[in-house]
Protein backbone atom coordinates (compact mmCIF):
# COMPACT_ATOMS: atom_id res chain seq x y z
CA UNK A 1 0.00 0.00 0.00
CA UNK A 2 1.13 3.41 -1.13
CA UNK A 3 1.50 6.71 -2.67
CA UNK A 4 1.70 7.39 -6.04
CA UNK A 5 1.74 10.86 -7.98
CA UNK A 6 3.15 11.66 -11.96
CA UNK A 7 3.12 14.48 -14.13
CA UNK A 8 2.84 14.13 -17.90
CA UNK A 9 4.08 16.97 -20.02
CA UNK A 10 2.62 17.52 -24.08
CA UNK A 11 3.81 21.09 -24.00
CA UNK A 12 7.49 20.07 -25.32
CA UNK A 13 8.14 21.05 -21.34
CA UNK A 14 10.18 18.52 -19.15
CA UNK A 15 8.23 17.28 -16.11
CA UNK A 16 9.17 19.50 -12.70
CA UNK A 17 10.78 17.92 -9.86
CA UNK A 18 9.43 20.67 -7.63
CA UNK A 19 6.35 19.46 -8.24
CA UNK A 20 6.86 15.94 -8.58
CA UNK A 21 8.20 17.03 -5.10
CA UNK A 22 4.84 18.73 -3.89
CA UNK A 23 2.81 15.73 -4.74
CA UNK A 24 4.67 13.47 -3.06
CA UNK A 25 4.99 15.31 0.33
CA UNK A 26 1.61 15.50 0.20
CA UNK A 27 1.15 11.50 0.03
CA UNK A 28 3.67 11.21 3.23
CA UNK A 29 1.41 9.61 5.64
CA UNK A 30 0.07 7.00 2.87
CA UNK A 31 3.69 5.47 2.71
CA UNK A 32 5.75 6.72 5.59
CA UNK A 33 8.20 3.84 4.89
CA UNK A 34 10.51 5.70 1.70
CA UNK A 35 9.93 7.83 -1.23
CA UNK A 36 11.18 7.87 -4.61
CA UNK A 37 11.15 9.78 -7.74
CA UNK A 38 11.74 9.44 -11.59
CA UNK A 39 11.75 12.41 -14.01
CA UNK A 40 13.21 11.92 -17.74
CA UNK A 41 12.12 14.45 -20.23
CA UNK A 42 8.20 15.32 -20.33
CA UNK A 43 7.62 12.12 -17.51
CA UNK A 44 7.90 12.27 -13.99
CA UNK A 45 6.77 9.98 -11.08
CA UNK A 46 6.60 9.83 -7.50
CA UNK A 47 6.38 7.67 -4.69
CA UNK A 48 5.33 6.98 -0.82
CA UNK A 49 6.04 3.46 0.02
CA UNK A 50 4.62 1.55 3.13
CA UNK A 51 6.39 -1.91 3.14
CA UNK A 52 4.19 -5.09 3.33
CA UNK A 53 4.91 -6.99 0.34
CA UNK A 54 9.06 -7.27 0.11
CA UNK A 55 10.04 -5.36 2.26
CA UNK A 56 13.88 -4.92 0.60
CA UNK A 57 14.65 -1.76 -0.87
CA UNK A 58 14.74 -4.37 -4.15
CA UNK A 59 11.18 -3.31 -4.38
CA UNK A 60 11.48 0.56 -4.27
CA UNK A 61 9.37 2.44 -6.25
CA UNK A 62 9.88 3.97 -9.13
CA UNK A 63 10.46 0.83 -10.07
CA UNK A 64 12.12 0.93 -13.24
CA UNK A 65 13.24 -2.54 -15.54
CA UNK A 66 15.51 -0.66 -18.20
CA UNK A 67 15.99 -4.54 -20.16
CA UNK A 68 12.18 -3.82 -20.59
CA UNK A 69 11.99 -0.52 -21.27
CA UNK A 70 9.24 -0.22 -18.64
CA UNK A 71 8.59 1.92 -15.28
CA UNK A 72 6.08 1.76 -12.69
CA UNK A 73 4.48 3.35 -10.01
CA UNK A 74 2.20 0.95 -7.81
CA UNK A 75 -0.38 1.54 -5.29
CA UNK A 76 -2.40 -1.51 -4.00
CA UNK A 77 -1.81 -5.22 -3.46
CA UNK A 78 -1.69 -8.07 -5.98
CA UNK A 79 -3.25 -10.90 -3.95
CA UNK A 80 -2.62 -13.68 -6.91
CA UNK A 81 0.91 -12.74 -7.67
CA UNK A 82 2.85 -15.54 -6.71
CA UNK A 83 0.70 -17.55 -9.23
CA UNK A 84 1.26 -14.70 -11.65
CA UNK A 85 5.05 -14.65 -11.12
CA UNK A 86 5.18 -18.28 -11.54
CA UNK A 87 3.08 -17.89 -14.92
CA UNK A 88 5.64 -15.40 -16.15
CA UNK A 89 8.76 -17.14 -14.81
CA UNK A 90 7.74 -20.02 -17.26
CA UNK A 91 7.08 -17.58 -20.06
CA UNK A 92 11.03 -16.61 -19.50
CA UNK A 93 10.86 -13.56 -17.18
CA UNK A 94 13.74 -13.05 -14.83
CA UNK A 95 12.84 -11.31 -11.76
CA UNK A 96 14.81 -8.86 -9.47
CA UNK A 97 12.86 -8.44 -6.57
CA UNK A 98 10.37 -11.15 -4.28
CA UNK A 99 7.05 -8.13 -4.28
CA UNK A 100 3.73 -7.77 -6.56
CA UNK A 101 4.79 -4.35 -8.22
CA UNK A 102 7.52 -5.85 -10.61
CA UNK A 103 4.47 -8.89 -11.10
CA UNK A 104 2.65 -5.59 -12.60
CA UNK A 105 5.18 -4.74 -14.54
CA UNK A 106 6.74 -7.92 -16.26
CA UNK A 107 2.59 -8.78 -16.62
CA UNK A 108 1.48 -5.54 -18.33
CA UNK A 109 4.60 -6.21 -20.76
CA UNK A 110 3.31 -9.87 -21.57
CA UNK A 111 -0.40 -9.21 -21.92
CA UNK A 112 -0.33 -5.04 -22.07
CA UNK A 113 -2.98 -3.24 -20.66
CA UNK A 114 -5.64 -6.29 -20.62
CA UNK A 115 -3.20 -7.30 -17.63
CA UNK A 116 -5.59 -6.42 -15.21
CA UNK A 117 -8.02 -9.08 -15.69
CA UNK A 118 -5.53 -11.76 -14.82
CA UNK A 119 -5.16 -9.21 -11.11
CA UNK A 120 -7.02 -10.28 -8.35
CA UNK A 121 -6.29 -7.43 -5.64
CA UNK A 122 -6.92 -3.36 -4.87
CA UNK A 123 -4.45 -1.77 -6.90
CA UNK A 124 -3.95 1.72 -8.96
CA UNK A 125 -0.64 2.23 -10.70
CA UNK A 126 0.90 4.12 -13.89
CA UNK A 127 3.28 2.41 -16.29
CA UNK A 128 5.50 4.28 -18.85
CA UNK A 129 6.83 2.65 -21.57
CA UNK A 130 10.50 4.24 -22.67
CA UNK A 131 10.42 3.93 -26.39
CA UNK A 132 6.72 4.87 -26.84
CA UNK A 133 6.51 7.72 -24.49
CA UNK A 134 2.65 6.17 -23.68
CA UNK A 135 1.83 5.84 -19.99
CA UNK A 136 -1.30 3.95 -19.15
CA UNK A 137 -3.41 4.36 -15.70
CA UNK A 138 -5.34 2.07 -14.05
CA UNK A 139 -7.64 1.37 -11.24
CA UNK A 140 -9.16 -2.05 -9.81
CA UNK A 141 -12.38 -3.33 -11.02
CA UNK A 142 -14.51 -1.75 -7.49
CA UNK A 143 -12.74 1.53 -7.09
CA UNK A 144 -10.85 -0.31 -3.50
CA UNK A 145 -7.64 2.03 -4.43
CA UNK A 146 -8.18 6.18 -5.37
CA UNK A 147 -6.32 7.63 -8.47
CA UNK A 148 -7.38 11.36 -8.77
CA UNK A 149 -6.26 13.32 -12.07
CA UNK A 150 -6.17 16.68 -13.82
CA UNK A 151 -5.42 18.10 -16.88
CA UNK A 152 -4.95 21.17 -18.45
CA UNK A 153 -1.96 23.83 -19.22
CA UNK A 154 0.37 21.70 -21.50
CA UNK A 155 0.43 18.65 -18.96
CA UNK A 156 -1.56 15.63 -17.04
CA UNK A 157 -1.15 15.19 -12.96
CA UNK A 158 -2.46 12.25 -11.22
CA UNK A 159 -2.30 11.52 -7.51
CA UNK A 160 -3.68 8.93 -5.15
CA UNK A 161 -5.13 11.55 -3.15
CA UNK A 162 -7.06 15.17 -4.50
CA UNK A 163 -5.15 17.00 -2.23
CA UNK A 164 -2.19 16.09 -3.56
CA UNK A 165 -3.01 17.52 -7.11
CA UNK A 166 -3.81 21.08 -5.42
CA UNK A 167 -0.15 21.28 -4.56
CA UNK A 168 0.21 22.00 -8.06
CA UNK A 169 -0.55 24.76 -10.33
CA UNK A 170 -3.17 25.96 -12.64
CA UNK A 171 -6.03 23.23 -10.78
CA UNK A 172 -9.58 25.27 -11.84
CA UNK A 173 -10.87 24.35 -8.20
CA UNK A 174 -14.79 25.96 -9.17
CA UNK A 175 -17.38 23.83 -7.34
CA UNK A 176 -19.27 21.21 -10.30
CA UNK A 177 -22.65 21.55 -10.14
CA UNK A 178 -23.30 18.17 -10.77
CA UNK A 179 -21.31 16.98 -8.13
CA UNK A 180 -22.37 19.64 -5.64
CA UNK A 181 -26.11 18.23 -5.88
CA UNK A 182 -24.73 14.71 -5.99
CA UNK A 183 -23.33 15.45 -2.76
CA UNK A 184 -26.42 16.83 -0.64
CA UNK A 185 -28.59 14.87 -2.25
CA UNK A 186 -27.07 11.48 -2.89
CA UNK A 187 -25.68 11.33 0.56
CA UNK A 188 -22.15 12.81 -0.26
CA UNK A 189 -21.70 10.43 -3.13
CA UNK A 190 -20.39 11.83 -5.97
CA UNK A 191 -19.77 9.16 -9.02
CA UNK A 192 -16.73 8.91 -10.89
CA UNK A 193 -15.24 10.28 -12.86
CA UNK A 194 -16.67 13.80 -10.71
CA UNK A 195 -14.99 15.20 -8.15
CA UNK A 196 -16.59 18.60 -6.26
CA UNK A 197 -14.18 20.61 -8.06
CA UNK A 198 -14.56 21.49 -11.80
CA UNK A 199 -10.94 20.44 -12.54
CA UNK A 200 -10.17 17.34 -10.72
CA UNK A 201 -11.33 14.02 -11.90
CA UNK A 202 -10.82 10.14 -10.80
CA UNK A 203 -10.58 7.88 -13.22
CA UNK A 204 -13.65 5.23 -12.82
CA UNK A 205 -13.30 1.66 -11.69
CA UNK A 206 -12.49 -1.51 -13.69
CA UNK A 207 -10.89 1.08 -16.02
CA UNK A 208 -7.21 1.33 -17.85
CA UNK A 209 -6.79 4.77 -19.77
CA UNK A 210 -3.57 5.45 -22.31
CA UNK A 211 -2.30 8.71 -22.24
CA UNK A 212 -0.25 9.32 -25.83
CA UNK A 213 2.36 11.66 -25.94
CA UNK A 214 0.03 14.10 -27.83
CA UNK A 215 -2.34 14.36 -25.05
CA UNK A 216 -5.05 12.35 -26.22
CA UNK A 217 -6.45 9.46 -23.92
CA UNK A 218 -8.17 6.67 -24.67
CA UNK A 219 -10.19 5.02 -21.71
CA UNK A 220 -11.39 1.39 -21.98
CA UNK A 221 -13.39 -0.88 -19.03
CA UNK A 222 -12.30 -4.11 -18.64
CA UNK A 223 -14.97 -5.51 -16.35
CA UNK A 224 -18.85 -5.50 -15.50
CA UNK A 225 -20.67 -6.95 -13.18
CA UNK A 226 -24.13 -8.16 -14.49
CA UNK A 227 -27.29 -9.12 -11.78
CA UNK A 228 -28.41 -11.90 -14.00
CA UNK A 229 -28.76 -15.65 -13.51
CA UNK A 230 -29.03 -18.57 -15.47
CA UNK A 231 -31.64 -21.62 -15.18
CA UNK A 232 -29.06 -23.18 -12.85
CA UNK A 233 -28.47 -20.16 -10.59
CA UNK A 234 -32.12 -20.15 -10.58
CA UNK A 235 -32.89 -23.15 -9.76
CA UNK A 236 -29.85 -23.65 -7.15
CA UNK A 237 -30.94 -24.43 -3.11
CA UNK A 238 -29.93 -22.33 -0.31
CA UNK A 239 -28.03 -24.34 0.67
CA UNK A 240 -25.92 -24.32 -2.38
CA UNK A 241 -26.11 -20.77 -2.05
CA UNK A 242 -24.44 -20.78 1.11
CA UNK A 243 -21.72 -23.78 0.36
CA UNK A 244 -20.05 -21.69 -2.62
CA UNK A 245 -20.47 -18.14 -0.61
CA UNK A 246 -18.52 -19.42 2.00
CA UNK A 247 -15.84 -21.45 0.03
CA UNK A 248 -15.60 -18.05 -2.15
CA UNK A 249 -15.08 -15.96 1.22
CA UNK A 250 -13.11 -18.16 2.68
CA UNK A 251 -10.42 -18.10 -0.45
CA UNK A 252 -10.52 -14.31 -0.25
CA UNK A 253 -9.82 -13.88 3.21
CA UNK A 254 -7.22 -16.61 2.83
CA UNK A 255 -5.92 -14.49 -0.27
CA UNK A 256 -5.68 -11.32 1.90
CA UNK A 257 -3.12 -12.65 4.43
CA UNK A 258 -0.58 -12.28 1.78
CA UNK A 259 2.16 -10.40 3.50
CA UNK A 260 5.45 -10.01 4.76
CA UNK A 261 3.94 -8.66 8.29
CA UNK A 262 1.08 -9.55 10.46
CA UNK A 263 -2.21 -9.10 9.29
CA UNK A 264 -4.87 -7.83 11.76
CA UNK A 265 -8.89 -7.50 11.37
CA UNK A 266 -11.30 -4.33 12.60
CA UNK A 267 -13.60 -6.37 14.48
CA UNK A 268 -17.03 -4.20 15.20
CA UNK A 269 -18.55 -7.21 16.67
CA UNK A 270 -21.09 -7.46 13.80
CA UNK A 271 -21.73 -10.44 11.45
CA UNK A 272 -19.16 -9.27 8.63
CA UNK A 273 -16.24 -8.41 10.46
CA UNK A 274 -17.16 -11.53 13.03
CA UNK A 275 -16.84 -13.78 10.15
CA UNK A 276 -13.85 -12.95 9.15
CA UNK A 277 -12.38 -13.59 12.86
CA UNK A 278 -14.14 -16.99 12.43
CA UNK A 279 -12.50 -17.88 9.11
CA UNK A 280 -8.99 -16.48 10.31
CA UNK A 281 -9.28 -18.58 13.05
CA UNK A 282 -10.58 -21.87 10.52
CA UNK A 283 -7.18 -21.27 9.01
CA UNK A 284 -5.07 -21.33 12.29
CA UNK A 285 -4.24 -17.66 12.38
CA UNK A 286 -5.99 -17.26 15.71
CA UNK A 287 -3.05 -17.17 18.47
CA UNK A 288 -1.31 -14.79 16.68
CA UNK A 289 -4.35 -12.65 15.77
CA UNK A 290 -5.10 -8.97 16.53
CA UNK A 291 -8.21 -7.65 16.50
CA UNK A 292 -9.44 -3.96 17.28
CA UNK A 293 -12.51 -2.04 18.15
CA UNK A 294 -13.55 1.37 18.86
CA UNK A 295 -16.21 3.50 20.87
CA UNK A 296 -17.28 6.66 21.73
CA UNK A 297 -19.55 7.94 24.22
CA UNK A 298 -23.40 7.74 24.70
CA UNK A 299 -25.30 10.46 23.60
CA UNK A 300 -29.43 11.37 23.95
CA UNK A 301 -29.52 7.29 24.77
CA UNK A 302 -27.56 6.34 21.74
CA UNK A 303 -25.01 4.11 22.54
CA UNK A 304 -21.65 5.03 21.53
CA UNK A 305 -20.00 1.73 21.52
CA UNK A 306 -20.54 -1.99 20.78
CA UNK A 307 -17.70 -3.80 23.00
CA UNK A 308 -20.13 -6.10 24.13
CA UNK A 309 -20.23 -7.49 21.12
CA UNK A 310 -17.01 -7.16 19.62
CA UNK A 311 -15.65 -8.63 23.19
CA UNK A 312 -17.52 -11.46 23.09
CA UNK A 313 -16.10 -12.58 19.51
CA UNK A 314 -12.69 -11.94 20.54
CA UNK A 315 -12.98 -14.06 23.27
CA UNK A 316 -14.75 -16.83 21.64
CA UNK A 317 -11.89 -17.15 19.02
CA UNK A 318 -9.51 -16.33 21.61
CA UNK A 319 -7.98 -13.49 19.34
CA UNK A 320 -5.05 -10.89 20.68
CA UNK A 321 -8.20 -8.40 21.01
CA UNK A 322 -7.79 -4.15 21.71
CA UNK A 323 -10.37 -1.93 23.07
CA UNK A 324 -10.43 1.42 22.06
CA UNK A 325 -12.01 3.89 23.92
CA UNK A 326 -12.26 7.18 22.88
CA UNK A 327 -13.51 10.58 25.20
CA UNK A 328 -14.91 13.19 24.19
CA UNK A 329 -12.36 15.38 24.84
CA UNK A 330 -10.54 13.68 21.32
CA UNK A 331 -13.02 13.61 19.15
CA UNK A 332 -13.40 17.25 18.41
CA UNK A 333 -10.00 17.87 17.38
CA UNK A 334 -9.67 14.89 15.76
CA UNK A 335 -12.02 16.39 12.96
CA UNK A 336 -10.04 18.57 11.71
CA UNK A 337 -7.40 15.63 10.83
CA UNK A 338 -10.09 13.56 9.25
CA UNK A 339 -11.84 16.38 7.62
CA UNK A 340 -7.88 16.81 6.15
CA UNK A 341 -7.46 13.66 5.10
CA UNK A 342 -10.50 13.37 3.05
CA UNK A 343 -9.75 13.28 -0.60
CA UNK A 344 -13.59 14.53 -1.06
CA UNK A 345 -15.75 15.88 1.94
CA UNK A 346 -17.52 12.38 3.51
CA UNK A 347 -20.79 12.84 5.49
CA UNK A 348 -20.83 9.99 7.47
CA UNK A 349 -20.34 9.99 11.27
CA UNK A 350 -18.04 7.23 11.13
CA UNK A 351 -15.39 8.84 9.26
CA UNK A 352 -14.05 10.08 12.49
CA UNK A 353 -14.08 6.87 14.09
CA UNK A 354 -12.37 5.08 11.11
CA UNK A 355 -9.27 8.13 11.46
CA UNK A 356 -8.94 7.75 15.32
CA UNK A 357 -9.25 3.66 15.30
CA UNK A 358 -6.66 3.77 12.29
CA UNK A 359 -4.16 6.18 14.58
CA UNK A 360 -4.06 3.53 17.63
CA UNK A 361 -4.29 0.61 15.18
CA UNK A 362 -1.45 1.72 13.27
CA UNK A 363 0.67 1.84 15.95
CA UNK A 364 0.36 -1.75 16.59
CA UNK A 365 0.27 -3.41 13.35
CA UNK A 366 0.45 -2.58 9.44
CA UNK A 367 -2.44 -4.14 8.07
CA UNK A 368 -6.04 -5.25 8.85
CA UNK A 369 -8.80 -7.10 7.20
CA UNK A 370 -12.48 -5.17 7.52
CA UNK A 371 -15.44 -6.57 6.75
CA UNK A 372 -16.52 -3.25 4.55
CA UNK A 373 -18.90 -3.80 1.18
CA UNK A 374 -20.86 -7.36 2.48
CA UNK A 375 -23.73 -4.84 3.32
CA UNK A 376 -23.82 -3.68 -0.79
CA UNK A 377 -22.78 -6.59 -1.83
CA UNK A 378 -25.57 -9.49 0.07
CA UNK A 379 -27.84 -7.06 0.38
CA UNK A 380 -28.06 -5.55 4.31
CA UNK A 381 -29.64 -2.74 3.82
CA UNK A 382 -33.08 -1.21 4.82
CA UNK A 383 -34.01 0.15 1.72
CA UNK A 384 -33.97 -3.10 -0.50
CA UNK A 385 -37.09 -4.94 0.89
CA UNK A 386 -39.18 -2.04 -0.31
CA UNK A 387 -38.24 -1.99 -3.87
CA UNK A 388 -39.45 -5.97 -4.54
CA UNK A 389 -42.44 -5.09 -5.53
CA UNK A 390 -42.02 -1.61 -7.01
CA UNK A 391 -43.70 0.15 -9.70
CA UNK A 392 -41.85 2.91 -9.49
CA UNK A 393 -37.98 2.02 -8.38
CA UNK A 394 -36.72 5.47 -8.95
CA UNK A 395 -38.71 6.94 -6.67
CA UNK A 396 -39.02 4.42 -4.19
CA UNK A 397 -35.15 4.21 -4.07
CA UNK A 398 -35.23 7.95 -4.02
CA UNK A 399 -37.46 8.52 -1.04
CA UNK A 400 -34.99 6.29 1.29
CA UNK A 401 -31.51 6.97 0.12
CA UNK A 402 -31.70 10.37 -1.21
CA UNK A 403 -31.07 13.27 2.09
CA UNK A 404 -33.05 16.04 0.03
CA UNK A 405 -35.64 16.42 -3.02
CA UNK A 406 -34.94 18.58 -5.76
CA UNK A 407 -37.42 20.82 -3.89
CA UNK A 408 -35.70 20.92 -1.07
CA UNK A 409 -32.56 22.28 -2.86
CA UNK A 410 -33.80 24.96 -4.30
CA UNK A 411 -34.24 26.14 -0.56
CA UNK A 412 -30.53 25.38 0.12
CA UNK A 413 -28.48 26.69 -2.15
CA UNK A 414 -28.36 30.32 -3.44
CA UNK A 415 -29.75 30.92 -6.77
CA UNK A 416 -26.90 30.92 -8.86
CA UNK A 417 -25.73 27.21 -7.64
CA UNK A 418 -28.98 25.84 -8.52
CA UNK A 419 -29.00 23.37 -11.41
CA UNK A 420 -30.62 20.40 -12.26
CA UNK A 421 -32.18 17.44 -10.76
CA UNK A 422 -28.37 15.66 -11.23
CA UNK A 423 -29.13 13.12 -8.75
CA UNK A 424 -32.59 11.61 -9.93
CA UNK A 425 -31.25 11.32 -13.58
CA UNK A 426 -28.14 9.82 -12.61
CA UNK A 427 -30.11 6.61 -10.96
CA UNK A 428 -32.79 6.82 -13.77
CA UNK A 429 -29.83 6.40 -16.01
CA UNK A 430 -28.35 3.56 -14.44
CA UNK A 431 -31.73 1.42 -13.39
CA UNK A 432 -32.26 1.69 -16.67
CA UNK A 433 -29.32 0.03 -18.64
CA UNK A 434 -29.64 -3.26 -19.26
CA UNK A 435 -27.50 -6.13 -17.11
CA UNK A 436 -30.07 -5.87 -14.10
CA UNK A 437 -34.07 -6.55 -14.77
CA UNK A 438 -35.76 -6.58 -11.17
CA UNK A 439 -36.01 -3.61 -8.87
CA UNK A 440 -33.72 -5.44 -6.54
CA UNK A 441 -31.03 -6.13 -8.57
CA UNK A 442 -31.02 -2.62 -9.88
CA UNK A 443 -30.19 -1.02 -6.45
CA UNK A 444 -27.43 -3.82 -5.65
CA UNK A 445 -25.93 -2.86 -9.12
CA UNK A 446 -26.12 0.64 -8.54
CA UNK A 447 -24.67 0.82 -4.70
CA UNK A 448 -22.31 -1.78 -5.47
CA UNK A 449 -20.64 -0.12 -8.73
CA UNK A 450 -21.12 3.59 -7.39
CA UNK A 451 -22.60 4.02 -3.82
CA UNK A 452 -20.11 1.52 -2.34
CA UNK A 453 -17.03 2.77 -4.27
CA UNK A 454 -17.35 6.44 -3.58
CA UNK A 455 -18.43 5.98 0.46
CA UNK A 456 -17.60 3.50 2.72
CA UNK A 457 -14.67 2.30 0.20
CA UNK A 458 -13.34 5.69 -0.06
CA UNK A 459 -14.04 6.17 3.72
CA UNK A 460 -11.79 3.37 4.75
CA UNK A 461 -8.84 4.10 2.43
CA UNK A 462 -8.77 7.95 3.03
CA UNK A 463 -8.66 7.55 6.86
CA UNK A 464 -6.66 4.40 7.37
CA UNK A 465 -3.91 5.50 5.07
CA UNK A 466 -3.67 8.91 7.02
CA UNK A 467 -1.89 6.41 9.12
CA UNK A 468 0.10 4.46 6.77
CA UNK A 469 -2.40 1.64 7.82
CA UNK A 470 -3.79 -0.98 4.72
CA UNK A 471 -7.25 -2.16 4.62
CA UNK A 472 -7.99 -5.16 3.01
CA UNK A 473 -11.44 -5.82 1.98
CA UNK A 474 -12.38 -9.71 1.64
CA UNK A 475 -16.13 -9.07 0.86
CA UNK A 476 -14.81 -6.86 -2.20
CA UNK A 477 -13.08 -9.62 -3.78
CA UNK A 478 -14.10 -9.27 -7.31
CA UNK A 479 -14.95 -13.15 -7.93
CA UNK A 480 -16.93 -13.40 -4.42
CA UNK A 481 -19.02 -9.99 -5.70
CA UNK A 482 -19.54 -11.43 -9.24
CA UNK A 483 -20.98 -14.84 -7.51
CA UNK A 484 -23.71 -12.62 -5.10
CA UNK A 485 -24.69 -10.81 -7.97
CA UNK A 486 -26.03 -14.00 -9.52
CA UNK A 487 -27.93 -15.06 -6.27
CA UNK A 488 -32.14 -14.42 -6.87
CA UNK A 489 -32.84 -11.62 -5.14
CA UNK A 490 -35.31 -13.07 -2.62
CA UNK A 491 -32.57 -15.29 -1.41
CA UNK A 492 -30.62 -12.56 -0.56
CA UNK A 493 -33.60 -10.28 1.08
CA UNK A 494 -35.46 -12.82 3.23
CA UNK A 495 -35.28 -12.71 6.97
CA UNK A 496 -34.92 -8.75 6.65
CA UNK A 497 -31.77 -9.06 4.22
CA UNK A 498 -28.15 -11.25 4.26
CA UNK A 499 -30.30 -14.12 4.86
CA UNK A 500 -27.69 -16.22 2.51
CA UNK A 501 -24.68 -14.46 4.24
CA UNK A 502 -26.26 -14.94 7.75
CA UNK A 503 -27.62 -19.04 6.93
CA UNK A 504 -23.73 -19.62 5.85
CA UNK A 505 -22.28 -17.96 8.80
CA UNK A 506 -24.02 -20.34 11.30
CA UNK A 507 -21.65 -22.83 10.47
CA UNK A 508 -18.38 -20.89 11.75
CA UNK A 509 -20.17 -18.30 14.14
CA UNK A 510 -22.21 -18.54 16.95
CA UNK A 511 -25.98 -17.47 16.35
CA UNK A 512 -25.79 -14.44 19.32
CA UNK A 513 -23.74 -12.94 16.51
CA UNK A 514 -25.69 -13.71 13.27
CA UNK A 515 -29.23 -12.66 14.80
CA UNK A 516 -27.54 -9.58 16.97
CA UNK A 517 -29.62 -6.00 15.41
CA UNK A 518 -27.40 -4.56 12.78
CA UNK A 519 -24.36 -2.37 14.05
CA UNK A 520 -22.12 0.21 13.15
CA UNK A 521 -19.41 2.48 14.18
CA UNK A 522 -21.83 4.86 15.87
CA UNK A 523 -20.75 8.51 16.68
CA UNK A 524 -23.46 10.30 18.14
CA UNK A 525 -22.19 13.31 18.99
CA UNK A 526 -22.19 14.54 15.37
CA UNK A 527 -25.30 13.00 14.51
CA UNK A 528 -26.58 14.95 17.86
CA UNK A 529 -24.62 18.51 17.26
CA UNK A 530 -24.82 19.68 20.89
CA UNK A 531 -22.72 21.95 23.10
CA UNK A 532 -19.02 22.41 21.88
CA UNK A 533 -19.92 19.97 18.89
CA UNK A 534 -22.73 22.92 17.93
CA UNK A 535 -20.57 26.30 18.35
CA UNK A 536 -17.61 24.25 16.19
CA UNK A 537 -20.56 24.16 13.32
CA UNK A 538 -21.97 27.40 13.84
CA UNK A 539 -18.74 28.85 13.77
CA UNK A 540 -18.10 27.33 10.30
CA UNK A 541 -21.26 28.09 8.33
CA UNK A 542 -20.90 31.38 9.99
CA UNK A 543 -17.27 32.14 8.89
CA UNK A 544 -16.61 34.90 7.12
CA UNK A 545 -14.96 32.44 4.16
CA UNK A 546 -18.53 30.59 4.47
CA UNK A 547 -20.47 34.09 3.79
CA UNK A 548 -17.88 35.21 1.17
CA UNK A 549 -18.41 31.76 -0.83
CA UNK A 550 -21.60 31.89 -0.80
CA UNK A 551 -23.01 28.86 -1.78
CA UNK A 552 -25.44 28.00 1.07
CA UNK A 553 -29.09 30.64 1.67
CA UNK A 554 -28.72 31.88 5.49
CA UNK A 555 -32.21 31.30 5.42
CA UNK A 556 -31.27 27.61 5.18
CA UNK A 557 -28.48 27.65 7.50
CA UNK A 558 -30.27 29.79 9.94
CA UNK A 559 -33.50 27.08 9.71
CA UNK A 560 -30.72 24.11 11.00
CA UNK A 561 -28.95 25.89 13.39
CA UNK A 562 -32.67 26.52 14.83
CA UNK A 563 -33.17 22.93 15.44
CA UNK A 564 -30.13 21.14 14.50
CA UNK A 565 -31.27 17.77 16.15
CA UNK A 566 -34.67 18.40 13.69
CA UNK A 567 -33.28 17.96 10.37
CA UNK A 568 -32.25 14.54 9.69
CA UNK A 569 -32.17 12.28 6.44
CA UNK A 570 -33.79 9.82 6.20
CA UNK A 571 -30.14 7.43 6.17
CA UNK A 572 -30.38 9.12 9.67
CA UNK A 573 -27.37 11.97 9.52
CA UNK A 574 -27.56 15.39 10.18
CA UNK A 575 -28.56 17.68 7.38
CA UNK A 576 -26.70 20.69 9.60
CA UNK A 577 -23.56 18.37 9.62
CA UNK A 578 -23.82 17.80 5.77
CA UNK A 579 -23.94 21.32 5.25
CA UNK A 580 -20.94 22.57 7.47
CA UNK A 581 -18.92 19.39 6.78
CA UNK A 582 -18.80 19.98 2.77
CA UNK A 583 -18.13 24.10 3.32
CA UNK A 584 -15.18 23.34 6.20
CA UNK A 585 -13.79 20.80 4.27
CA UNK A 586 -13.59 23.57 1.35
CA UNK A 587 -11.90 25.44 3.88
CA UNK A 588 -9.21 23.41 5.47
CA UNK A 589 -7.70 22.42 1.31
CA UNK A 590 -7.58 25.74 1.35
CA UNK A 591 -9.94 26.52 -1.25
Amino acid sequence: MCGICGEIRFDHHQADPATLALMTEALRERGPDAVGTFAQGRLGFGHRRLKIIDVSEAAQQPLIDSELGLGVVFNGAIYNYPELRAELQSAGYRFFSRGDTEVVLKAFHAWGRDCVARFNGMFAFAVWERDSGRVTLARDRLGIKPLYYTSGSGALRFASNLPALLRTEGVDTGIDPAALHHYLTFHSVVPAPRTLLRGVRKLCPATTMTVEPDGSLDERTYWSLPFERNASDSSRSLEEWQELILASLRRAVRLRLVADVPVGVLLSGGLDSSLIVALLTEAGQAQDLGTYSVGFESVNCEAGDEFAYSDFVAAHFGTNHHRIFVDSGRLLPAVTSAVAAMSEPMVSHDVVAFHLLSQEVAKDIKVVQSGQGADEVFAGYHWYPPLVDSSSPVADYANVFFDRDHEEMRRVLEPEHHSDDFSRAFVERHFGAPGADTPPDKAFRLDTRVMLVDDPVKRVDNMTMAWGLEARVPFLDHELVELAARIPPQLKLSDGGKHVLKEAARSVLPARVIDRPKGYFPVPSLKYLRGEYLEFVRDIVGSTAAKQRGLFRPQYVDELLSDPEGHITPLRGSKLWQVALLEYWLQVQGL
